[in-house]
């Protein structure tokens, strides 16, 4: 059993947490968050840079909407840059969900809407030609999300993450999210060096089952089966498509 002081003194650390932007943040959610997600966004309000490393499906996304809620809360601008056009399409209409059109810019090369907004979505490529030109946009920019930041190993288009995340103004705190990066700690190191301090979130627990399959006709069967022997529905299957199995 605790002593009083203890409790007393686990109490006060209720109530401080109560306070943080991290506690109004978690209240706009209809779900806890998961450990990984809590001590991100922690890392994130002390003002350090985070990676995190989480399967896909986990809610790594979580932690960088929190860089924007952050930024909102400071009066400073968030960019939330993606490898693709599609992604940055999907998280332009989800910003704009939480936090309304005249707030969430998108720029993607080819499409250009609201882009002097607090909060710009955009493809990499799109930050890496502002931060060249000097663009006045780069003003008040407080936090950069960086999702699938794995593309920095990426042989043609790497160079443009790490030109990013080297010339960034050493004030701009960096949220880099992936589900691939396998050396993880490693890169935190290098991220720690370039930006300063960093926080490295890892987590392994995947919400999200991933399952292999194969289409043989019309029918989705398992990759991968414990019985040896095809089943009686993928020899019917097979067939239907011209393959025939055989059990020898």
């Amino acid at each position: 059993m605790s002593s009083p002081a203890e409790r007393y003194a686990a109490a006060r650390r209720r109530q401080a947490e109560s306070r943080t932007e991290l506690a109004r943040f978690a209240a706009t959610y209809d779900f806890p968050f998961d450990d990984f997600q809590n001590d991100a966004c922690r890392a994130l309000e002390a003002g350090e840079g985070v990676l995190v490393a989480a399967p896909t499906g986990a809610g790594k996304t979580v932690v960088g909407e929190f860089a924007v809620h952050l930024a909102l809360a400071q009066g400073l601008k968030t960019f939330y840059t993606t490898p693709i056009k599609a992604l940055s399409n999907q998280k332009y209409v989800d910003l704009v969900a939480r936090h309304g059109a005249d707030r969430v810019g998108l720029l993607t090369g080819d499409t250009s809407i609201n882009p002097h907004a607090d909060v710009v979505v955009m493809t990499t490529e799109v930050l890496r030609n502002m931060l060249y030109s000097g663009s006045r946009d780069l003003d008040r920019l407080g936090y950069v999300v960086m999702d699938e930041v794995h593309y920095l190993a990426d042989r043609f288009r790497g160079p443009v993450w790490e030109e990013v995340i080297i010339h960034l103004a050493p004030e701009v705190q960096v949220v880099s999210l992936s589900a691939t990066v396998s050396n993880a700690e490693e890169f935190g190191d290098w991220l720690g060096q370039v930006r300063g301090r960093t926080t490295v979130v890892v987590s392994e627990h995947r919400p999200v089952p991933l399952t292999q399959h194969m289409l043989v006709g019309r029918r989705l069967l398992p990759l991968y089966s414990a019985r040896m022997q095809p089943s009686a529905d993928a020899e019917s299957a097979a067939g239907e498509a011209g393959y025939p199995l055989s059990r020898h």
